[in-house]
């Protein structure tokens, strides 16, 4: 090991990410084999850090659960995995909306993501244009929030509406939910980034770990008025 990194004999771990942008690594556990999952969690916990592991098995997390010996957690919708040694203040708010119930395993990906990384997070589930009124009823709700994380499948129009309504910095995700000529979130990502509603930033299909870590971002600039 050194100062900048720890030197696996698979992989290096940015030890100084938390210094060099704020955040610590995120490990990204899908197609990464058991034992070598292990060493990375062992190498981040000797340093003290807190672990957010994306896109993780359950059975990855048990494996995990048992070799650790600790109080790690597991989101089975959202795939991810959370190991905390240092508490985490949460500031300001991110509100969290889907079009249809198939987007909330994205969705809690966002969720679990900025709420590692520091923001507290509101959801507003189900409430998509086809049945618009579920998310007018919500909209004096949604508009507290300092950023708006926007996830939809089909044609992908629920953040094009959502920022049509808020003057809030709107994050939208495609997701890959759909019949055929939805593309597999293909449509949707095309949908949201040709909207003509202005303040949308647009992640790729099904990031919902990008979405929170940017939304996060954002909200905490907000929150501590960093010049």
């Amino acid at each position: 090991m050194n100062d900048k990194y720890i030197e696996l004999d698979f992989a290096k771990l940015d030890t100084q990410r938390q210094k060099r942008r704020g955040y610590s690594e995120a490990v990204f556990c899908e197609c990464k084999e058991n034992d070598d999952l292990l060493k990375i969690f062992q190498a981040f916990i000797s340093q003290g850090q807190n672990i957010l592991g994306t896109r993780a098995t359950k059975e990855q997390f048990e494996f995990l659960k048992n070799k650790l010996n600790k109080e790690i957690s597991y989101n089975k919708k959202a795939k991810t995995i959370t190991f905390i040694q240092k508490e985490i203040k949460k500031l300001g708010e991110i509100a969290i909306c889907t079009a249809g119930t198939g987007d909330i395993p994205i969705a809690e990906e966002a969720s679990e993501t900025a709420q590692f990384y520091g923001s507290n997070v509101k959801k507003y589930y189900d409430i998509g244009i086809a049945g618009i009124h579920r998310l007018l009823d919500k909209i004096e709700d949604i508009k507290k929030a300092n950023v708006i994380i926007a996830l939809a499948g089909m044609e992908g129009a629920l953040g094009g509406v959502i920022a049509g309504l808020v003057d809030i910095p709107v994050i939208a995700v495609p997701v890959s939910v759909g019949y055929g000529a939805s593309f597999k979130g293909l449509s949707a990502l095309l949908s949201m980034l040709n909207t003509c509603a202005e303040g949308i930033s647009v992640v790729n299909i099904d990031n919902g770990f990008g979405a929170g870590y940017c939304a996060n971002q954002i909200n905490r600039l907000i929150c501590t008025g960093r010049k």
